[in-house]
């Protein structure tokens, strides 16, 4: 067997159908990010999207028998019926044969049926029960885990969901859903509701906007500054404008379509309505599918953890192996047995558990963690989350309450302004983009508006959506009055991006031009309502001529600032103890905002956040690499940021050295969250923020943030819990053999008893993801540490043997089995001896502490350790013992070992505490 095969399968639950099909599932964009595909897809599929880019909407509608108010609940279900759910065909769940199957077939599985097959040709009939019973346990114990943590998973991942959002004509179908609201699109005021996106069908009518996921392959027929992030299909990295018309007469590949969109891909900026064409297997993502499930991805952290280890193991293995086989070869004579005895110590040797203890260990943290609000995408993120020592977050709804409230709507002066108000309150309501929580507290403050109605006295004709490096919107209205004829552009958004386009100031009744003394007193202004803690807007005007219906981002120059709003999103109660608690556990937070400085600081102050040192957006842009890695080191606040400059600063931080969390739930989050090591999003964030992040919080909070990290931290213990006790057992369990392989004119074990043993033992550590931790374990962030791993096996692996030796000791001059006659009492005492003290390390290991006084172990742990015991000595000491050619000891023997398990656990108490002095534990 070669040694990447062996490697591999300790890593092979993990690898096997992660991110591909995770991903298929949940309409990811992140697949192809890692593995940009070609662009061939079958020629059918390519000549009709071809056809419907360049096809008349309206006989385009008419094919699909749908209509432009989109399709009623009748007809989607009866289409559905016909062409399925839109689901891509990721790989399905395995038989429960096969399953059983694959848990069999596995490197050291195939190892203890050779040994078997050996054992059966040899005669020897015990050895095969004993060696098959290993087999059928590991693959039984490996089968019912995975499919207990694949059930587990799955319905945690069912927990995050993501909507489309339909055009849905009226219907009297009682079943048609009952939520809906209305949107104005091309001028007509149409119901629309929120679906599930595997509820789409051919003809469904799709509303899009910044921060939506593409749900199906789509022919736009309306769009509005409409940029799509495709690169994850084509390996762009600029995102691509689209239109409802195609207009590049040289497109020839479906992807080169301006108004086509297709599933997987990501709104960027901009809204759009289009109609499906294609769903699940039927889409561009869909034939791709399988080709791109095979391609094979780059461990993770965790990944690349456990499979150091494993080789670290192999190496021990490989090493130790020939040298029992040579050692009792020459020393014995019988070099079959000497190879049957050293396959044996291989067996003890390899760390079979491993897998299912991983496996059970994080899905057991995955539900844990779930019980808290804490929904864990892909399993093996629990350990990046237990080793963060970072966590970037932004501030609104994590430090703040998410309860925005407007404070103030004023003139350029600071006096109240009604009319900015009714310019805001315009800009909120007629914009069909991405609406946040400023606009809702805008619509919230249309009481102040008293008599005032302008949704009455205006119409909309226009807008312009938001994006993230304008950081503005705008609509155009007319008025219904009759009265001025001209069109106004009302233009929102961050005050220095507002400056910026504006050439003139609204006072009272008079316009002037914006002077650099101007410019100084808003400045003055608004920095004084930063300072209160408020977050400021600028609202700004446009005249526009009558006949201009159609706008665009150049419309959004030589700007009239009215005035501004000013929100207030007040601390959490929970903030303050959430970061200590944080800070308790040794994870230093930053705040990533694209919000001002000056409110920034306010809030960090009020939860009481040290801020060490402030960065803009403007001063991040400027800096070179090496600088940046400097900077972010003392600085804790970062404001104005873009998205660029967010993922910039946490690639900094992780090329330091640290582990990185980043918390964000918008669509500018979605770099820096890909650029983790472990993102974390709400499941009420935006599509993109959701499929990008690795754990989604079921609640926006720092506290439960904090709660998770400690779960997390759980799950890693009791795996390094594992690793340590099997690592240095199995070193001392090979020093031992090699030492009595020398000296003894017989085995000192046969390898039906080692291969009994290590399956007793096995049986032990099955309690072990159960387990409780330390506190003082769960304190400061856990990494992985091989060479850590290496010396810890070196420094207790050896202490198990000078207890080994004293038990040979005891049988050759006390109770004289010192011949080939007497070996069968020998070996029952190593055998019980070996047996119990391995047991007994599980609970030395498992703490610093004084283990049964000072630490209790789970109730799980200790049952299945006293069932080992209890089971080696029944065998030894009962009708049993001739099948497995053991001999019953005298009562005496027992007395003498208590007192070598006594000095045994001494020792391991006094290594432990020199150890943890030393290299800490």
């Amino acid at each position: 067997m070669k040694p990447s095969r062996l490697r591999a399968h300790f890593v092979s639950h993990l690898q096997r159908r992660r991110a591909a099909r995770h991903f298929l599932r949940h309409f990811s964009f992140e697949l192809f990010r890692h593995a940009p595909v070609s662009k061939t897809v079958p020629p059918d599929l390519a000549r009709t999207l071809t056809a419907a880019a360049t096809e008349a909407p309206d006989q385009l509608l008419a094919r699909l028998h749908s209509h432009p108010d989109g399709l009623d609940a009748q007809q989607a279900a009866r289409i559905r019926r016909r062409t399925g759910e839109n689901v891509v065909l990721h790989e399905r769940p395995l038989p429960a044969w096969l399953h059983l199957w694959h848990c069999y077939v596995d490197p050291f599985n195939l190892l203890l049926s050779v040994l078997a097959a050996a054992s059966w040709y040899s005669g020897d009939l015990k050895a095969t029960t004993v060696i098959g019973c290993m087999v059928m346990l590991s693959t039984l114990i490996r089968f019912v885990q995975e499919r207990r943590s694949s059930r587990a998973a799955d319905a945690l991942k069912a927990m995050v969901s993501s909507t489309a959002t339909v055009l849905r004509r009226q219907t009297d179908d009682p079943a048609a859903p009952v939520e809906t609201r209305h949107v104005e699109v091309e001028g007509r005021n149409v119901r629309c509701v929120e679906i599930a996106p595997r509820e789409l069908v051919p003809g469904d009518i799709v509303v899009l906007s910044a921060g939506d996921l593409v749900p199906a392959d789509l022919r736009l027929l309306s769009a509005r500054d409409l940029f799509v992030g495709q690169g994850a299909m084509t390996g762009e990295a600029l995102p691509v404008e689209k239109f409802d018309t195609q207009r590049r007469a040289t497109a020839t590949s479906p992807l080169e379509m301006d108004s086509l969109a297709f599933m997987g891909t990501t709104v960027l900026s901009g809204s759009a309505t289009g109609v499906v064409l294609a769903t699940g297997a039927q889409t561009y993502f869909g034939t791709l599918a399988d080709r791109v499930a095979a391609v094979e991805q780059t461990p993770t952290a965790f990944q690349a953890g456990v499979n150091k280890v494993s080789w670290l193991l192999i190496r021990f293995m490989a090493v130790m192996t020939p040298i029992v086989f040579v050692t009792n070869g020459l020393t014995k004579g019988d070099w079959l047995e000497a190879g049957l005895f050293a396959m044996s110590v291989a067996i003890g040797l390899t760390p079979e558990m491993l897998p299912m203890v991983v496996t059970s260990t994080l899905a057991k943290g995955a539900v844990l963690l779930s019980r808290r609000k804490v929904i864990v995408k892909r399993l093996d993120a629990i350990q990046n989350f237990g080793a963060m020592d970072v966590l970037c977050t932004d501030k609104t709804g994590t430090l703040t309450q998410d309860h925005i409230v407007l404070q103030r709507h004023t003139d350029i002066d600071g006096r109240k302004s009604v009319e900015v108000l009714q310019y805001a309150w315009l800009n909120s309501h007629y914009q069909t983009g991405l609406k946040n929580l400023l606009d809702v507290a805008v619509l919230a403050g249309s009481d102040e508006l008293g008599k005032l109605d302008p949704a009455r006295d205006f119409r909309k004709v226009d807008e312009i959506p938001f994006d993230f490096q304008r950081r503005r919107m705008s609509v155009v209205v007319a008025r219904q009055d009759g009265g001025d004829p001209q069109h106004l552009l009302i233009c929102k958004g961050a005050i220095e991006e507002m400056l910026a386009a504006c050439s003139a100031v609204r006072r009272g009744d008079a316009t002037e031009p914006l002077t650099p003394e101007l410019l100084a007193h808003i400045r003055t202004q608004t920095d004084t309502l930063n300072a209160d803690g408020l977050r400021v807007v600028g609202v700004a005007t446009k005249p526009l001529p009558p006949g201009q219906d159609r706008c665009s981002v150049a419309d959004e120059a030589g700007l009239t600032l009215a005035g501004y709003v000013a929100f207030l999103d007040p601390p959490k109660d929970s903030a303050a103890p959430a970061l200590a608690s944080l800070r308790a556990n040794g994870i230093t937070a930053k705040v990533l905002t694209g919000d001002n400085a000056l409110v920034t600081a306010r809030v960090c102050r009020e939860v009481g956040l040290d801020v060490a040192g402030t960065l803009q957006g403007s001063q991040v842009a400027e800096m070179d690499d090496a600088a940046l890695a400097q900077a972010v080191e003392a600085t804790t606040v970062f404001a104005k940021l873009s998205p660029l400059d967010k993922e910039r600063v946490v690639r900094a931080l992780r090329a330091n050295g640290h582990v990185v969390g980043f918390l964000g739930d918008g669509i500018n989050d979605a770099p820096a969250l890909h650029a983790a090591d472990i993102g974390i999003s709400v499941d009420s964030a935006a599509d993109i923020a959701k499929e990008t992040a690795d754990i989604i919080l079921l609640e926006k909070s720092l506290m439960v943030l904090a709660d998770g990290v400690r779960e997390g931290r759980k799950t890693f213990a009791n795996m390094l819990k594992y690793i340590r006790m099997t690592a240095s057992s199995n070193f001392g369990n090979v020093f031992s053999v090699l030492v009595a392989s020398v000296f003894l004119p017989f085995l000192p074990m046969l390898p039906m008893h080692l291969l009994l043993q290590n399956l007793l033992y096995d049986i032990s550590q099955t309690g072990i993801p159960f387990d409780n931790v330390d506190e003082e374990s769960l304190c400061t962030p856990q990494h992985w540490n091989v060479e850590g791993l290496g010396r810890f096996m070196l420094c207790f692996g050896p202490i198990s043997s000078i207890f080994d030796l004293l038990t040979f000791g005891l049988m050759w001059f006390v109770f004289h089995a010192t011949t080939p006659a007497a070996q069968t009492l020998f070996q029952s005492g190593w055998f019980v001896e070996g047996l119990l003290s391995q047991t007994l390390v599980v609970h030395m290991i498992r703490t610093r502490k004084l283990p049964f006084v000072e630490s209790r172990p789970a109730l799980p742990l200790a049952a299945m350790t006293a069932f080992t015991v209890l089971t080696g000595i029944a065998i030894v000491m009962g009708p049993l013992a001739p099948y497995f050619k053991l001999a019953p000891l005298p009562g005496a023997y027992f007395g003498w070992l208590a007192a070598i398990l006594l000095g045994y656990a001494g020792l391991i108490q006094a290594m432990k505490a020199w150890y943890g002095r030393r290299f800490g534990w």
